[in-house]
């Protein structure tokens, strides 16, 4: 498709790479092709017909598969898809190389856009939170709801334990690592960023670890694995220096869908020191706190998560059939009086 023709998006089926990723139960994937840009969707048909879209956005070194427990949880209340953002999961880079949180939003809104799906519940993790975050402010009439998890919003004095990833946005430290790492098999990567990840890593059952190590071995086969991760992480690093309407916080200001924030206690990544400030930034905001998660709570905690957003999916509801009402009693109907029964 060239870059003339209209950005419709082709759903296809996706086709396997060497190494299939895994699909579970219910599950199915499928790939969306937009000049310039191929991202995998990985969807779970809705338990009813006319249920809400909802999209998913996972974190850096994260794909689709980390929203998988969440949306199985919420499958009678939304209908659920989760994106392999450009360079991860089963997406292959795009052609332009932009890694930015401006790259990796202007990819949402290109995929929302092409599927004429908003306005969405939208719900983005770490990375994800940043990128869903810019999505809800620039195009607030794509987003009805936003949820996020554990959000990379700038800190002016980051955790310590957050340091090493940030690193490996400089030049030439990812090059650094893999040769200081070369004898680390997926099963000991896997592991440490599980450490980092999650607030009680002993709580992953041995299955879960396995798919997670059988995920990690496929993509450290791939060519462009440690380049998307560190542009990625250079794009997260970046946009943390940006001032103005640029600011990811300005842009959280602007916000105007009503926003569920979750943070966890455990967390190494992104301080739980944050959340205050984000739950007075976004104006129609609320905050579930999970004092014993780390940076994945919809992974630790899904059936919380899920009660979070359940409620504040019951709460925009109630607030529109309320606000539907009272249009309805502000503009009096020809034939019925303000009781409602109707004039002879």
């Amino acid at each position: 498709m060239s870059s003339t023709e209209p950005p419709e998006a082709r759903i296809v089926a996706a086709v396997p790479p060497a190494r299939p990723v895994r699909v579970g139960a219910g599950e199915k994937l499928r790939t969306a092709s937009l000049p310039g840009l191929t991202m995998t969707v990985r969807c779970r048909p809705p338990s009813a017909s006319g249920l809400p879209p909802a999209l998913f956005v996972h974190g850096l070194g994260g794909s689709s598969q980390n929203w998988s427990a969440l949306m199985e949880l919420l499958a009678d209340r939304v209908e659920g898809e989760a994106l392999d953002l450009p360079g991860f999961g089963d997406s292959p880079p795009p052609d332009d190389g932009d890694y930015s949180i401006t790259g990796h939003a202007r990819a949402v809104i290109r995929y929302l856009d092409a599927r004429d799906r908003g306005p969405v519940h939208l719900v983005g993790n770490s990375m994800g939170g940043s990128i869903s975050t810019r999505v809800a402010a620039v195009r607030p009439d794509l987003v009805r709801t936003l949820t996020l998890v554990s959000p990379a919003l700038p800190e002016l004095r980051p955790q310590r334990s957050a340091v090493p990833t940030g690193l490996l946005a400089v030049p030439g430290v990812t090059r650094l690592f893999t040769r200081m790492t070369r004898d680390w098999d997926a099963e000991r990567r896997t592991r440490e960023v599980m450490l980092l990840t999650f607030g009680n890593p002993s709580l992953v059952s041995q299955e879960d670890f396995a798919y997670a190590v059988e995920e990690f071995e496929r993509r450290l086969a791939l060519p462009y694995f440690w380049d998307a991760l560190s542009r990625s992480a250079r794009g997260v690093v970046d946009s943390y220096t940006l001032g103005g309407q640029h600011s990811l916080w300005r842009q959280a200001e602007r916000v105007l869908a009503p926003t569920l924030l979750v943070y966890g206690g455990r967390d190494q990544l992104v301080s739980f020191r944050m959340a205050r400030r984000a739950n007075a930034t976004f104006r129609d905001s609320r905050l579930l706190t999970l004092l014993d998660a780390g940076h994945v709570a919809m992974m630790e905690y899904p059936e919380t998560v899920a009660r979070g957003m359940r409620e504040l999916l019951d709460d925009v509801d109630e607030r529109d059939d309320r606000e539907s009402r009272e249009a309805w009693g502000a503009a009096p109907v020809s034939g019925v009086d303000g009781s409602g029964a109707a004039r002879g």
